[in-house]
């Protein structure tokens, strides 16, 4: 994966990218955020509490933001990982949207995550531009 990385270190980026050593501590703090309350939502689905229907997007989100790495990283794709990047930001909307009614506090939680998936679906959609 080094390799990975060093390939990306190469892809021409916007000049408000930020620092490599910024994701690591930024994605750390969002899992933490991510698996209390995806699993707050996952837990209230096995009890009954809510529909599979409202934990879909939380599903899809996971899966999509686990797909990320796979596709800029060992692909090396920009292409595949804008697509993918902006089905992380959909699935993500989907999520806060379809959980609001039932707990509001899952939504208002992840507007952390919100906000740097915007971020990170319009740095990846430039990167994507600037080495086509």
């Amino acid at each position: 994966m080094k390799n990975a990385y060093s390939w990306y270190q190469t892809l021409i980026k916007p000049s408000w990218a930020p620092p490599a050593y910024l994701f690591g501590p930024v994605w750390t703090f969002l899992y933490a955020v991510i698996g209390f309350s995806f699993g707050y939502v996952f837990l209230k689905t096995v009890q009954g509490d809510i529909t599979f229907i409202v934990a879909l997007p939380f599903i899809l989100n996971l899966f999509f933001n686990f797909s990320f790495t796979y596709f800029q990283f060992k692909l090396k794709n920009n292409i595949l990982a804008a697509i993918d990047i902006l089905l992380v930001f959909g699935t993500l909307l989907w999520a806060m949207g379809a959980v609001f009614s039932y707990f509001p506090l899952v939504t208002y939680a992840n507007i952390p995550y919100l906000l740097w998936v915007s971020f990170a679906t319009v740095l990846q959609l430039t990167v994507a531009y600037l080495n086509r």
